[in-house]
């Protein structure tokens, strides 16, 4: 392990692009078919998207949240254990006032859980295809930064979808010496045109980091629909894996020597004069 909290030595990963829809019997079935594809293509870290288990509409979310907040947990715990992999995907828990958290849960190749991030930045927007979010009527929101570590992946940074347009909270994991950020995403399909790309490359160069994220796609329910193109990003910005726009993943190599590379080739995070 590197001081840098990096592996050492290149591991596989896999970005899960999922279209989650309002039954959560359907989307673990496909979560599973998903994992256990990408396990087979060789991925010892496999991410799933934001709200894998379940979305639909808010009134219906707050109807199955019992369920909900139960079923993501458990999958991504047994599925890791079985097999052998280190697994995160975006899931529902119970938040104090009564909603929920959105968050992100790692689990090691043990089953034992590693990391847990609550989603800062709630998604209360009108964006100017006519539809509107309001994440907060049923999520509350955290209020840290979360990074996690094991001696065969090194230091992970995590966030969830909405927070990728709040660069702060990626400069405060690179700080805390995350050489990769997960990014679990359900970008909508109008804005995920615009930025979805741009943000997630931006957060890799201005941070000197892998990025991994997971997405959502196609239609939901109603006019819920989400942008696709899970990627995995390397630290000079380049797309090493864009799953397209149908459910399936992208698949990349995150190598430790690169990033080491490129942080001595660009040493912008050493040279930084304001925090």
């Amino acid at each position: 392990m590197s001081a840098l909290g990096l592996p050492a030595g290149p591991f596989t990963a896999a970005a899960i692009q999922m279209s989650s829809v309002p039954n959560i019997e359907r989307n673990l079935s496909s979560a599973k078919g998903l994992v256990e594809t990408a396990a087979r293509a060789g991925a010892s870290f496999i991410c799933l998207p934001e709200a894998f288990v379940y979305m639909g509409p808010e009134t219906e979310l707050a109807a199955e949240k019992e369920r909900v907040a139960q079923a993501g947990p458990e999958f991504l715990r047994e599925t890791a254990a079985r097999l052998g992999v280190t697994l995160c995907g975006g899931v529902y828990e119970p938040a104090p006032d009564g909603r929920l958290y959105n968050s992100c849960l790692a689990f090691g190749p043990d089953g034992v859980e590693l990391g847990r991030y609550r989603k800062v930045h709630l998604f209360d927007v009108a964006i100017p295809d006519g539809l509107q979010y309001r994440e907060s009527q049923n999520v509350a929101p955290g209020d840290s930064v979360a990074t996690f570590e094991t001696p065969q992946i090194g230091r992970i940074g995590m966030s969830v979808c909405y927070d990728l347009r709040f660069p702060e909270l990626y400069r405060q994991l690179a700080a805390a010496g995350a050489g990769v950020l997960l990014v679990p995403s359900a970008f909508t399909e109008f804005t995920g045109r615009a930025h979805w790309r741009l943000l997630l490359q931006a957060r890799a160069v201005e941070n000197t980091c892998y990025v991994i994220a997971a997405a959502q796609t196609g239609n939901h329910y109603g006019q819920r629909r989400s942008y696709g193109h899970a990627l995995i990003v390397d630290p000079w910005g380049e797309i090493l894996g864009d799953a397209g726009a149908a459910p399936g993943f992208a698949l990349a190599t995150i190598d430790p020597e690169r990033l080491l590379q490129i942080r001595r080739e660009m040493p912008s995070l050493a040279n930084r004069r304001l925090i």
